[in-house]
């Protein structure tokens, strides 16, 4: 009966002690079993320790191993011993029968705190979970709506300055065209003004050579002297023509580079700011490349029209240059002819003395 009696008691404490224990995952150490006697109280370990699979041990009777299921479960396993060959004898009941139910109390009360216990871990990990998501819902929000007054801050600074860009490059333009057109009429006015200089000297050649002989000395000297103030003056006139031509081109020139390069500098600027936004900008940027195209077309039809112009004053300035070397042409025929009537007057003059 003594033996009988240990044997049920070793049972029982191996029982107790294996699931007397905290189930949090932290710490698994054991707890001080309730009502135990000549058992010091036990501590709880500050180190995790590692469940290991036991050795291929002989085992008693009966051994209790512990495995982790799940978070905050556990799972036992009892492993029975091999059959002996003669029977156990059978196990009298315990003598002490309140001492066995008031241990199975507290083992149902621990095994209750411990749930109470895992439900409680649970709670609280779902709260954490919730309280974060719910941070990172807020700061999703708030990062959409600085995205969103990005995105209108820059579309309007955007509109802005392509309302300015082309509100001056407007007013370039009639500038520009205002210029060409005041010189077009300044080389009309000079070239109507040579004509009516050039028929009135014609007219006055005509009427002076009707005039006696006698006077046609004098006259033709008079003629050579106002061709060559006219040619001088025609001289001047082409040099500063020529001059004002000259500049003209430089300052086009220098204007269209700048143009150039600021819309270059403009299209760098805004193609950079452009790759860094969002996929909603690029329908602006296409529409901004537009209406650069747009302005290219512009200036090289601005381009084309001022070589146009360019190559029509040129002309203008050979037939002018013709009529000059006709001019030159007509009086070297008059000095020809003058030569050869006083020839002749002389040869008459020495016949007659003769």
């Amino acid at each position: 009966a003594a033996t009988t009696c240990t044997s049920s008691e070793m049972l029982i404490g191996l029982v107790t002690d294996s699931v007397l224990q905290c189930f949090c995952r932290s710490c698994k150490a054991p707890l001080v079993a309730a009502n135990r006697k000549n058992s010091p109280p036990l501590k709880k370990c500050k180190t995790k320790p590692r469940t290991k699979q036991p050795k291929k041990v002989k085992f008693i009777a009966t051994e209790i191993r512990c495995h982790e299921q799940a978070k905050g479960g556990l799972k036992f396993d009892v492993i029975l011993a091999e059959p002996a060959g003669t029977p156990p004898k059978p196990i009298q009941p315990l003598t002490n029968s309140k001492s066995s139910e008031n241990i199975k109390e507290n083992i149902e009360e621990k095994l209750k705190a411990a749930d109470e216990r895992r439900l409680s871990l649970e709670a609280n990990k779902m709260a954490v979970l919730a309280a974060k998501l719910s941070k990172i819902e807020e700061a999703s929000k708030k990062k959409d709506e600085q995205n969103n007054v990005f995105v209108t801050q820059t579309k309007e600074a955007l509109d802005q300055k392509m309302e300015l860009y082309s509100e001056n490059r407007e007013a370039y333009i009639s500038d520009l065209k205002n210029k060409l057109r005041d010189h077009l009429v300044g080389v009309d006015k000079a070239r109507k003004i040579f004509e009516k200089q050039t028929e009135e000297i014609k007219a006055e050649i005509d009427e002076k050579l009707k005039q006696a002989k006698v006077q046609r000395d004098e006259n033709i000297k008079k003629i050579q002297d106002r061709l060559k103030q006219h040619e001088e003056q025609a001289k001047r006139v082409r040099e500063a023509l020529d001059e004002k031509v000259k500049k003209c081109e430089l300052e086009i020139k220098n204007k269209l580079q700048q143009a150039k390069e600021r819309r270059e500098i403009m299209e760098k600027e805004q193609i950079e700011k452009l790759r860094l936004q969002n996929t909603i900008r690029k329908t602006h940027s296409t529409e901004i490349r537009l209406n650069l195209e747009n302005e290219r077309l512009s200036i090289e039809d601005i381009t084309e029209k001022l070589k146009i112009a360019e190559q029509k004053r040129q002309k203008e300035l050979e037939k002018k240059l013709e009529k000059s070397r006709e001019n030159e042409r007509r009086a070297e025929m008059v000095r020809q002819n003058k030569e050869k009537i006083s020839s002749q007057e002389e040869e008459q003059e020495t016949a007659s003395s003769g």
